[in-house]
C-alpha cells in the first residue's frame, strides 16, 4: 500500500529546480521548524505575533519549505494564546503570557506553548490562501488516531495535491501532558494512508526514536524530523516553583545539538533509510555540515530564526543577513554521499 500511495502522490517534475526527499519537493535543504513562524503569515504589521522578526528581512519562499506551528481539530489556547492581532499597549499583557510559556535557559530556550492556535478549520481558511508563495509544511497533532484522520481529511479536501511540501506529524510534544506512545501505530496505521499530500514523522529523543522511525517507514511515512524540543525542566530557585506554566517544556537551542546529532547518526547506524530532516541547535553552516555528515538529508532553523537574545530585536537585520548568507550557502551545498 505505501509503494501505491508513493507511486500516486510523485507527480512528473523532474525538471523543476528543488531537492526531493523521496516524494517531498523541497525548494533547497535548508527549512524552518514548526511554531517558529507562527502560521506564516501575521494579521497585524506591529506586533506581528507568532513571525519572528527575521521574516521582516528573509523572504519566507526563499526557504525550502516553512513549517507551520502545530494545528489541533480544535482551538487551543494550551499555556498561552490564540489571539495574534495584538496591538501596542497590549504589550506588557503579551509579555506576561510569554514569562509563563518560554524563559531562556543556560543555551538555550524552554517553551510550553501547549500547542496553542487557532484550529485547523480557521487556519485552511484564513492563513493557508495567504502562503501560497512559500512552500508549506503543515504540522498537525492531535490526541488519538480519530482527531489525526480528521485533520488529514480536512487538509486532503483543501489543499490539492502537489500544492504543499508535507504534513508533519506532531506525535512527540512534551507540553501537552500526554503519552503519544499509546497511539503513535495506529495513527501511522490509519492516518498516513488517507492523506494525499507526503507525511514527515517527527521524533522525541525522550521516545523509543528508532522504533518510531521503523513504524515510520513500515506505514508509508516519507521523511523524519529529528529532533523536537527535549523534556526538560528550571525551578525558582528561592521557591522551588517551576519557571513555566506547565511545569515541563520543552528544551530548544545549542544546548540540544549534541542530542540531535545522536539521534540522527544513531537512526543511520540502526540503518534507517527514510530522508531525515535534522533540526537542533542549528546557527551556522557548520551546524549544518555536522548534521550532514551525521546523515541528514536537510535541516531546519528553529530557535536560531527567532529566539535570539538581543534587546528589541535591534539586531533583526544582522541576523536577517546572517540566515541569507546561510540560505546561500546551502543552495550551494551537495551533502556527502553515504
Amino acid at each position: 500500500m505505501a509503494q501505491e500511495r508513493n507511486l500516486r502522490l510523485v507527480r512528473d517534475d523532474s525538471t523543476e529546480p528543488g531537492v526531493r526527499l523521496g516524494d517531498i519537493r523541497l525548494r533547497n535543504r535548508l527549512v524552518t521548524s514548526s511554531s517558529l513562524l507562527g502560521y506564516g503569515v501575521a494579521n497585524a504589521k506591529v506586533m506581528a505575533y507568532g513571525m519572528s522578526p527575521i521574516s521582516n528581512f528573509v523572504p519566507l519562499e526563499r526557504f525550502g519549505a516553512v513549517t507551520t506551528r502545530t494545528v489541533t481539530v480544535e482551538p487551543r489556547e494550551g499555556h498561552f494564546t490564540t489571539k495574534d492581532d495584538w496591538e501596542l499597549r497590549e504589550l506588557p499583557g503579551l509579555l506576561k503570557r510569554y514569562g509563563q510559556a518560554l524563559r531562556q535557559v543556560d543555551g538555550g530556550w524552554l517553551n510550553a506553548f501547549g500547542w496553542c492556535n487557532v484550529g485547523i478549520d480557521a487556519y485552511l481558511r484564513d492563513y493557508y490562501p495567504r502562503t501560497r508563495a512559500q512552500n508549506t509544511i503543515m504540522s498537525v497533532g492531535g490526541f488519538s488516531t480519530e482527531e489525526f484522520v480528521t485533520l488529514v481529511d480536512k487538509v486532503n479536501a483543501a489543499v490539492p495535491v502537489g500544492e504543499i511540501a508535507a504534513l508533519e506529524f506532531n506525535v512527540s510534544c512534551h507540553n501537552v501532558n500526554f503519552d503519544f506512545n499509546e497511539i503513535i501505530e495506529s495513527v501511522l496505521a490509519e492516518a498516513v494512508p488517507r492523506s494525499n499530500h507526503p507525511v514527515i514523522l517527527k521524533l522525541s529523543p525522550d521516545y523509543d526514536y528508532i522504533g518510531h522511525a521503523r513504524l515510520a517507514a513500515k506505514h508509508g511515512v516519507s521523511a523524519l524530523t529529528a529532533i523536537n524540543t527535549v523534556k526538560g525542566l528550571r525551578l525558582d530557585p528561592e521557591t522551588g516553583t517551576p519557571l513555566l506554566k506547565n511545569g515541563f517544556g520543552g528544551l530548544s537551542g545549542r544546548a540540544i545539538k549534541p542530542i540531535g546529532l545522536r539521534v540522527v547518526k544513531e537512526l543511520r547506524d540502526a540503518e534507517v533509510t527514510l530522508p531525515i530532516i535534522a533540526t537542533g541547535g542549528i546557527r551556522s553552516f557548520d551546524d549544518c555540515r555536522e548534521y550532514f555528515w551525521a546523515g541528514a538529508d536537510a535541516v531546519s532553523l528553529g530557535s536560531a530564526s527567532w529566539f535570539a537574545s538581543y534587546p528589541g530585536y535591534a539586531l533583526s537585520p544582522i541576523y536577517g543577513a546572517r540566515i541569507r548568507n546561510l540560505l546561500r550557502r546551502i543552495e550551494n551545498y551537495t551533502p556527502p554521499a553515504r
